[in-house]
């Protein structure tokens, strides 16, 4: 993203100024961006707990999905804004593979409705691609982990 995604008003009697963006798609970047964090830890948790390599390909497939959301949400956060987003910490992992399927299930499928959200709200096309596209991955990543969840006899 080489042009920032800010925008810039005309005041006759001031000239240009830089315009502020939507404080609630800001902040929900930002959420975004944190839980692509999560889920990219969770997935490599996932990896060191998978039985098979067929599971850890498949998650990897996905962790690679999550890097690459990651890139983007920094990106338009940082031209929505002009800085660095701040970076959660936390991450919690499950005590085994089949707590960590049913889990990451839940969060890919919930972040489903996230994202649509999102690029329903913004007014940038950049953006609403770039989340409609990570709701498609999501909603993917979701039937693979229901797939290995209901494979491994739940």
């Amino acid at each position: 993203m080489d042009q920032p995604l800010y925008y810039y008003n005309y005041n006759p009697y001031d000239g240009y100024f830089r315009g502020e963006p939507d404080t609630h798609l800001v902040n929900d970047i930002q959420t975004a961006l944190n839980g692509e964090l999560r889920a990219f830890n969770r997935n490599e948790n996932l990896i060191n707990k998978a039985d098979t390599k067929e599971l850890k390909k498949r998650i990897a497939e996905m962790q690679k999905d999550e890097q690459d959301h990651i890139k983007a949400f920094r990106s338009i956060y940082s031209n929505l804004t002009g800085r660095q987003p701040t970076i959660e910490k936390t991450v919690s992992y499950p005590k085994d593979l089949i707590e960590g399927l049913e889990s990451a299930f839940k969060e890919e499928q919930e972040t489903v409705d996230f994202y649509l959200d999102i690029a329903d709200r913004a007014q940038d096309m950049k953006i609403k691609e770039m989340f409609g596209r990570a709701a498609s991955n999501k909603q993917n990543h979701a039937v693979w982990l229901l797939y290995y969840f209901h494979l491994k006899g739940h």
